[in-house]
């Protein structure tokens, strides 16, 4: 029932009731003319009936949209657990363009409480975000602060003085790779431009390999690879990120000599990098834990590999971006898996 409509059934209802009201004074004179002078009086009366009549009517069919007034100021005042829609008994005399401007309300509050969620959780990641930094930059600073003063001891032996300056260069190289790493993850998350066209896996993993010899080699680790996958929609400097940090994660968490194999593979419309290790594994930490950032299982253990806790989660952010997935599993014989799925690209024609 529209508004005009509700205006025009009001007005009809005083119409109606102010003629019953005239007809009946009209067969009271025709009946007993000697009664002319209470005429006044029953107009008054009669009149003061119509305006009660009319008020209650009025207030019956308004009182809905007097809530939802009242319920739209609470909402602008900050009180997001304000529900328009009413209950069944209430709905039943509610008409019906209310009805549907409270389901209208209805879903915007959802989208404004669902907004103020995310906003205060954006504000807790940040913070979190804040304070994690802090931290990781305070262990190596307090670190090249204290071999610092050490070495300004003039009796410190020759020996001793090479040893906090390895400790020294060691702690900055960490933090230029934290600041590396948060650099990367800023742009990423960032709204910066990205470059998509068509990749080939294969030509990644061997760029990653080339970059990663060295490493490996230092590391004595033995690393392998085999299988192709179909092409992906993606940047090829952020899917050699992806498997640069996941070769780099493995290689830290394997013993000397240990073993580090990539795999390629295409399954159900995904092209899938498999990196797996022969190491310890991840014991019983939630897979989902290992993307967050700066976690450590170890923390004394990363420290001395000189991990930052953030290359998993750089990976978790590139592959998210590319609408893809990425799961961490622990393997039956021992060691880690790590597994990433991007929506391939059809075979050129």
């Amino acid at each position: 029932m529209a508004y005009r409509n509700i205006r025009i059934a009001i007005a009809a209802t005083s119409a109606l009731a102010t003629l019953i009201a005239v007809l009946a004074l009209g067969f009271m004179l025709l009946a007993d003319p000697g009664k002319a002078q209470l005429l006044p009086v029953l107009a008054v009366v009669t009149s003061l009936g119509v305006f009660l009549a009319t008020s209650a009517l009025v207030s019956i069919l308004l009182h809905p949209l007097n809530d939802l007034q009242s319920k739209v100021q609470r909402l602008a005042q900050g009180d997001y657990s304000v529900r328009f829609e009413e209950d069944g008994l209430q709905r039943r005399f509610t008409p019906q363009v209310i009805s549907h401007l409270a389901n209208s309300l209805d879903r915007v509050g959802a989208q404004v409480r669902s907004s103020m969620a995310e906003l205060v959780a954006e504000g807790h990641r940040q913070t979190q975000f804040v304070s994690d930094v802090s931290h990781e930059i305070r262990t190596p600073l307090t670190a090249i602060r204290g071999a610092a003063e050490t070495m300004m001891d003039e009796d410190i032996s020759y020996e001793d003085r090479v040893r906090f300056c390895e400790n020294i260069v060691r702690e900055s190289e960490r933090l230029t790779r934290l600041a590396a790493d948060l650099m990367i993850l800023q742009r990423i998350e960032g709204d910066g431009e990205i470059v998509l066209k068509r990749v080939n896996l294969q030509d990644v993993v061997r760029d990653a390999l080339d970059l990663l010899e060295p490493l490996f080699e230092e590391r004595i680790v033995n690393i392998s690879s085999s299988g192709e996958a179909p092409d992906v929609l993606g940047d090829p400097d952020r899917l050699q990120q992806i498997v640069v940090n996941l070769l780099d994660n493995a290689s830290r968490h394997v013993s000397e000599d240990g073993h580090v194999h990539i795999e390629l593979s295409g399954i159900r419309g995904h092209s899938v990098i498999t990196v797996s290790d022969d190491g310890p594994g991840f014991g019983d930490v939630d897979p989902a834990r290992l993307f967050d950032r700066f976690y450590r299982g170890d923390r004394s253990r990363a420290r001395v590999t000189g991990g930052t806790g953030l290359g998993l989660t750089i990976v978790k952010t590139i592959v998210s971006s590319m609408d893809g997935t990425v799961e961490a599993v622990n393997l039956p014989g021992g060691g880690a898996c790590f597994i990433v799925a991007i929506p391939s690209l059809s075979p050129r024609a």
